[in-house]
Parts: structure tokens; C-alpha cells; sequence
């Protein structure tokens, strides 16, 4: 049994879990695309696929959120500058915090679809089932907002590497998520202003972004500026 710690936005809250526990995460099989206003004309193949069905979207974040030690962990980040750890080809996912404000700058490939979790949880279905009751929350795009999907309690699989601040130890499990959360398709070159507001009873995240995106072929900073 695995024990995780409250996250947000990219993570929410932790609890118990039938196998770890961590921030929320969605419910929902097949989740539909975000609208979002700053959506790219053209999309890359990563794109095409469509938006992640539940359980492989939280799958997917959770393995990379807790992909990475403390000290190099981006749901610790508080500037952006972890943005870039440990992410995957194929969806851009962006992370919360564990209850804390942060403002982040980062910088997203081009022609990448971007997630995240408004709130989400590691847990067994009754953990689940407690911390959705009361989750709410809000994302907002250039200042328009954005859709997000509640989903309940769905299997998971998990991958975590030892010392990651989000799992009681490392190795792979499977366990269930839950969460509100939020696919968008590819932004349009430029720079972008992502909010995202989260709350399950007294847990609560709030992180500004501001998203850095080149256009398509040229180089992506990493360090966020």
C-alpha cells in the first residue's frame, strides 16, 4: 500500500490509495478536447490521436509526475523552470502544487496537445468518491475559459521512481485516480496566460502560467525564458 501527498493543479489532494496515493485526476473513459481559443490551424501526428480517454491520460500524468526525485520534481517547481522534467513525446502535461501559490513560466513544443489536472487524486474508489464530492474548479485561457472533465474513481497503472515527493516509494502499481480535468489542443505560436484555480474541501491550488510557444520547427527553451 502507497501513501502520497496533497497536490494540485497539475495535482490536487493525496490520500490512500489501493496501491499509492497522490494528487487528483479524472474519471471519465474517453475525455473530449478543451475548447480553447489559441488552438494551432495544424496539427502534429501526437495531435491528430485526440484527446486521452481517463485512464490513460491520468495514468500517463501520474507516471510523470512521479517521474522525478524531490529537489528536480515539477509539481515543486516554482518558476517553470522544471516545466520540461521528464516529459514524454505526445501530450505536454503541466503540474500543480502540493496547496501552494505558484507562478510559472514555461516553454511548450509546438503542435503539442497540453493537460492537466485542475485537482486530481491517487486513491481507492471510497478515497475517491470523498475528495470529488467537493472539487471545483476553474481554468482559463487568455482569459477565456476552458472545459474541464470530471472524472470519478478509474483504474490506473503507475509508474513512480524512488524518492518522488507524490508516492511512498517507488515501482509500478495499479491503483485508481480521480480528478477535474483539462485537454487542450496545440496553441498557436506565441506567448499564452493559463490560470488554473482548484479546490477539494480545505486543499486548494493556484498556479498562473505563462506558456511559451515557438513556432512550428523552431527551437523550444526549456529553461522558460
Amino acid at each position: 500500500m502507497r501513501i502520497g501527498r496533497p497536490v494540485a493543479l497539475l495535482l490536487g489532494a493525496s490520500l490512500l490509495a489501493a496501491g499509492c496515493t497522490s494528487s487528483p485526476s479524472p474519471k471519465h473513459a474517453d475525455a473530449k478536447s478543451t475548447p480553447n481559443g489559441g488552438a494551432a490551424a495544424t496539427a502534429s501526428p501526437d495531435a491528430a490521436a485526440g484527446p486521452l480517454g481517463a485512464s490513460d491520460l491520468q495514468g500517463r500524468w501520474w507516471t510523470w509526475a512521479s517521474s522525478s526525485p524531490s529537489g528536480s520534481n515539477p509539481v515543486e517547481d516554482r518558476d517553470g523552470s522544471l516545466c520540461a522534467q521528464g516529459q514524454k513525446d505526445g501530450v505536454w502535461f503541466l503540474a500543480g502544487t502540493f496547496g501552494e501559490r505558484a507562478k510559472r513560466t514555461c516553454a511548450v513544443p509546438a503542435e503539442r496537445r497540453v493537460a492537466f489536472p485542475l485537482v486530481n487524486l491517487m486513491s481507492d474508489q471510497a478515497g475517491c468518491s470523498e475528495f470529488m464530492a467537493p472539487a471545483k474548479g476553474t481554468a482559463t485561457l487568455d482569459g477565456k475559459p476552458l472545459r474541464a472533465e470530471r472524472y470519478d474513481a478509474t483504474p490506473v497503472r503507475v509508474s513512480a521512481v524512488e524518492g518522488n515527493p507524490l508516492t511512498d516509494g517507488g515501482g509500478s502499481f495499479r491503483t485508481h485516480a480521480c480528478g477535474l480535468w483539462v485537454q487542450m489542443e496545440p496553441l498557436r505560436p506565441g506567448n499564452h496566460t493559463l490560470q488554473i484555480r482548484g479546490s477539494s474541501g480545505r486543499f486548494a491550488v493556484s498556479v498562473d502560467y505563462t506558456l511559451k510557444v515557438p513556432a512550428a520547427g523552431a527551437a523550444t527553451n526549456h529553461d522558460g525564458v
